[in-house]
């Protein structure tokens, strides 16, 4: 390895984090990054490490490294969120972190005090605040799929519970569902408002202690201290709390076994702010609803345009240019009757948070005229994520030794490659088709469980 030592071994796994979950565009910063986090031996092995699931086993052989040592630097990689270790079925499964979410979220999360944790937010927030990161990713003409998706507050629904409308709400859209459907909690500092205070960013008091997840990842995250063990009861009243501060509940793309809900400022969120400062609305999938104005019942006093998380409602004067106020009419005391709502709806993410600032009834919550594509687990969000990027051969085929995965690893690349593949892999039926495929495939190199995630 002593060739790749200082030049090549960090642009090398700076391509594998490219080829992952999300794009990442390389500069100095990046680079930066990249040595502060990894040793040149971490570097190396992670950059060669396959893209899908491996066993340790699996790991020593293709790697070509004796199995207690590579052990050792698989735990201090885990420790530190460089890779990530899930534990299914009796078994330790390792996978590279991707930047989002992944080295980002895990590294501004980590309890511990061997890194200069200032130093480092600097370099994230530098990093996440350049626009190259966001038109990488979140161009509309790529289709490429949210960051994650945002859950309606459930009391944004007329009556809440019980009420017909909000009986259409699916339980994977509601926040306090998921809760209640997972069995193992956890919840940590959130990733964002931890950078921004070390960067010296941080310009409000919502509490650090507001990242949630649940199963799989919980456990990832409590067995490498980089979160705490929580209970039901706790994450349902941190959901309340986050609620009464007018916080934005997104959660994982997925339907099934949504992995983590954040409660987002949008002081500090940098999904947010991808939105509002960066114009890429696509960062966020949306809920499969929208916020509709009544304009007869606003009295223009602001508090819904204050409270929106993406900039997508303002206030807008009635009158037209020219007109002046009825006779009679304080301007001071009439000012705020004489204005009303003006919602932006490529903007509106289905949040509802501006309903429940309402006091006045003049916002309600519909169903979406256009299907929102909310992937039925992270089995089948892998995949799209993949076919989208072109690389769904390297998800699904992991030795790199046997000739017979790199023949189909070719075969399918080249297939993928194609844009009407592409496109037509996107529609329901093919894509309902291809997916039953690959579980029927999984189940018989006999990893069903992979499908089930």
């Amino acid at each position: 390895m002593g060739h790749l030592v200082g030049k090549d071994v960090y642009r090398n796994l700076g391509k594998k984090i490219d080829s992952l979950n999300v794009r990442v565009p390389w500069n100095e910063t990046f680079h930066a990054i990249l040595k502060e986090l990894y040793t040149t031996e971490e570097a190396d092995i992670v950059a060669r490490m396959p893209s899908g699931l491996s066993t340790a086993a699996d790991l020593s052989r293709f790697l070509k490294i004796e199995p207690v040592r590579l052990q050792n630097i698989l735990e201090t990689l885990c420790g530190k969120g460089l890779v990530v270790d899930l534990f299914v079925n009796g078994n330790y499964y390792y996978i590279p972190s991707p930047l989002v979410v992944g080295i980002f979220e895990f590294t501004m999360m980590r309890m511990d005090t061997n890194i200069d944790i200032k130093k480092i937010a600097r370099l994230f927030h530098q990093y996440m605040n350049d626009e190259t990161f966001y038109a990488a990713n979140f161009d509309k003409s790529m289709g490429a799929m949210g960051i994650m998706r945002t859950l309606p507050y459930e009391e944004s629904f007329p009556g809440a519970p019980g009420d017909d409308a909000y009986v259409e709400v699916l339980d994977y859209e509601k926040a306090t569902a998921i809760v209640e459907n997972a069995d193992l909690f956890s919840v940590g500092h959130c990733s964002c408002r931890h950078e921004m205070d070390h960067a010296g960013r941080r310009n409000c008091e919502t509490p650090l202690n507001t990242c949630t997840s649940f199963g799989y990842s919980a456990d990832y995250l409590i067995r490498n201290n980089l979160a705490a063990k929580s209970s039901k009861t706790e994450m349902l009243e941190l959901i309340a709390r986050s609620k009464e501060m007018g916080l934005m509940l997104n959660a994982d793309t997925v339907k099934s076994n949504s992995q983590f809900i954040c409660h987002c400022c949008k002081c500090c969120c940098h999904v947010l702010q991808g939105v509002t400062t960066f114009g890429y609305p696509d960062i966020i999938v949306t809920s499969s609803y929208m916020v509709q104005s009544e304009p007869e019942k606003c009295t223009g006093c602001g508090a819904c345009a204050r409270a929106c998380g993406v900039e997508a409602i303002e206030m807008v004067p009635l009158l037209k240019e020219g007109e002046s106020l009825p006779a009679g009419e304080d301007a001071q005391l009439s000012k705020c009757r004489w204005k009303t709502i003006k919602i932006d709806e490529s903007l509106c993410v289905g949040c509802g948070i501006c309903v429940t600032k309402c006091n006045f009834g003049a916002l309600h919550m519909d169903k979406r005229k256009q299907r929102v594509l909310h992937p039925e687990s992270t089995f089948e969000k892998a995949i799209i994520k993949s076919i989208q990027k072109g690389n769904l051969q390297e998800q699904l085929f992991t030795d790199p030794h046997r000739i017979s995965q790199k023949f189909l690893r070719g075969v399918l690349g080249g297939f993928l490659r194609l844009n009407p593949v592409k496109r037509a892999l996107m529609s329901d039926m093919l894509r309902s088709r291809f997916f039953n495929l690959l579980r029927k495939g999984a189940t018989m190199q006999g990893k069903g469980w992979l499908t089930e995630l």
